[in-house]
C-alpha cells in the first residue's frame, strides 16, 4: 500500500513520530501483505521546516499523486493550516475521501477539515469542539463531536494533537498492515510501559 504524508511548514514532528517510523522501519508489519511504501508529498519539492526545526523536502508534489482506493493520507499538525497554500490539500481531501482513500488528521489538520465542512457529516474529534466552531465558519458537526483521545469514522480517522499514540494505534488498525495481536501489544507496550506487553509483542511476531 502507499501512505502519503502532507508536508508542510511547522509540521507537529512528534504527532506522527510513532506512525512514521513503524510504517518505514516495517519491524513490526506482517510480512504475508504488501509492504508499505511511505512517501512525503507537498504543493512544491521546496523542503519544509519542521516545529522541531528539522528540514523535509517532500519527494513528490500533490499535483502529481494519484489516490487510490485503500491509499492513506496523512495529515500532520501545524501551526499554518489556515494558510491559503494550504487549501489545495483539503480541496483534493473533499474529493478523495468519498473515493475510500483513508483520511487521518490530527490536530491542526482537524481544523482544516472542519473548515472545508468535511467533518459535519462524520464522526471525529479534535483539540477541542468549542475552538472548531469559533474559528471554522463551515463547521456544524458538533452532534458527532467525540470527546476521544482518536476516532475512526470509516475512512476518516481523527485525532487530537495531544494524543500522538492513540492517533497511530487507530491508523494501524485502519489500514491493517499488522496483525492484530501486534498492533494491540505495540500500544498496550507504549501506553503502559509494562515488559508483558514487549514479550507479547514478540510473541506476535512468530511466523511473521
Amino acid at each position: 500500500m502507499k501512505a502519503y504524508i502532507y508536508i508542510l511548514d511547522t509540521l507537529a514532528d512528534w504527532e506522527i513520530g510513532y506512525l512514521t517510523a513503524e510504517l518505514k522501519s516495517g519491524r513490526y508489519l506482517d510480512k504475508t501483505r504488501s509492504p508499505v511504501e511511505l512517501i512525503t508529498i507537498g504543493n512544491t519539492k521546496a523542503p519544509i521546516n519542521t516545529m522541531g526545526g528539522i528540514t523535509i523536502a517532500p519527494d513528490e508534489t500533490i499535483d502529481n499523486i494519484m489516490f487510490n482506493e485503500d491509499d492513506l493520507l496523512i495529515l500532520p499538525g501545524a501551526d499554518t493550516w489556515m494558510e491559503e497554500e494550504n487549501k489545495k490539500i483539503i480541496d483534493i481531501v473533499s474529493d478523495i475521501i468519498d473515493k475510500k482513500v483513508i483520511i487521518a488528521a490530527i490536530c491542526g489538520a482537524t481544523f482544516a477539515l472542519a473548515n472545508k465542512g468535511i467533518l459535519n457529516n462524520r464522526n471525529h474529534t479534535s483539540n477541542d469542539m468549542e475552538v472548531l466552531k469559533m474559528f471554522c465558519q463551515e463547521y456544524t458537526g458538533e452532534n458527532l463531536y467525540l470527546n476521544q483521545p482518536a476516532v475512526t469514522d470509516d475512512n476518516l480517522i481523527t485525532a487530537s494533537g495531544l494524543n500522538p499514540l492513540e492517533f497511530s494505534y487507530e491508523v494501524l488498525k485502519r489500514i491493517n498492515v499488522m496483525k492484530s495481536e501486534t498492533v494491540e501489544a505495540w500500544y498496550q507496550l507504549y501506553k503502559t510501559n509494562e515488559s508483558k506487553h514487549y514479550h507479547a509483542l514478540m510473541e506476535s511476531l512468530k511466523d511473521v
